[in-house]
């Protein structure tokens, strides 16, 4: 009787620059993407959503009250592509706005339960997934892969990132 599957133990070339590293890099990049968001994807489907509305629905969860212009800032979306995307958001019941009393030009953002509940659909299995790859990795492994992370994003994004990331510890 076969056992269980069991990974390749990734062994890190000391040359880890060299090109054929950096391909072998992209292509566990292309895949764990590929996994970490096939759950998700069908849920958007089942939607008729895409990348853009779970990335909304995610930081509107993360900071209820977000401004439009915080989230495009955050995003780095277009000004007319997030107006889509909110609009069929809105209109489907996941998000309503609400006029800032210091500035009424601003709209603040938040979800709906609907909305919630479509979030914790999204999230849940992404979590689960984050959770078993850190267990089996180990702590040091995980401050290595979150390093890795943060030196992807370019340094004008860190404001926001941190932000982001200051915001989201409410879970």
């Amino acid at each position: 009787m076969p056992g269980k599957p069991t990974r390749k133990k990734f062994k890190l070339n000391p040359l880890f620059l060299r090109e054929k590293e950096l391909r072998e890099a992209k292509e566990l990049l292309l895949f764990a993407y590929r996994n970490f968001t096939s759950e998700s994807d069908q849920v958007l489907a089942d939607f008729g959503f895409g990348h853009a509305h779970h990335r909304v629905i995610y930081f509107v969860a993360a900071k209820p009250g977000i401004i439009v212009g915080e989230l495009l800032t955050l995003l780095q979306i277009t000004k007319q592509s997030l107006s889509r995307v909110m609009n069929e958001l809105l209109v489907g019941g996941f998000l309503y706005q609400k006029t800032d009393l210091i500035d009424r030009r601003r709209k603040k953002l938040f979800l709906t339960p609907k909305g919630e509940s479509l979030e914790n659909m999204l999230t849940e299995p992404q979590l689960e997934k984050i959770a078993q790859a850190f267990r089996h990795a180990g702590v040091d492994a995980v401050e290595g892969f979150c390093t890795v992370l943060q030196n992807f994003i370019d340094i004008q994004d860190e404001t926001p990132i941190d932000h982001a990331i200051e915001n989201s510890e409410q879970y």
